[in-house]
């Protein structure tokens, strides 16, 4: 995925301390991820660059980074903040639906969602490889 240049955030927007890393897992092989990689890039760059941070995952390619998870739909974002899981689930790949979750998450409306074992520590492994990849 392109890096995501700065921008303005809106002002109804306002980030927390540490910033929002928004990982979004899909396959190389699947078209809609194809055409969702621009439509995520757009969408988070209007929404408060350096308070965001984009992951793209290759499910197949970067399954180290997966780990055990069973990973059934694509897309599937994962949205957190430091150690704490805001959202991780499967979406439509439509612009308005990104921006909604992460607009709720950078203004503090998205709480913490219960997540097991294996989405903690997809976290963890998402946040190393953002580390590595920066």
């Amino acid at each position: 995925m392109p890096d995501i240049a700065a921008s303005e955030m809106p002002e109804s927007v306002q980030p927390e301390s540490e910033p929002l890393l928004v990982a979004c897992l899909c396959a190389q092989w699947c078209g809609v991820c194809r055409d969702y990689a621009p439509v995520m890039s757009r969408t988070l760059a209007t929404l408060g660059a350096p308070a965001v941070h984009p992951v793209w995952i290759d499910i197949e390619d970067d399954d180290e980074v997966v780990g055990d998870l069973d990973v059934q739909n694509v897309p599937t974002l994962l949205l957190v903040r430091g150690d704490t899981v805001l959202f991780f689930g499967p979406v439509t790949p439509h612009a308005h639906t990104l921006e909604r979750l992460v607009a709720n998450a950078l203004a503090g409306a998205l709480p913490a969602q219960a997540a097991g074992e294996e989405v903690r520590a997809l976290a963890a492994n998402v946040r190393a490889f953002q580390a590595r990849a920066a």
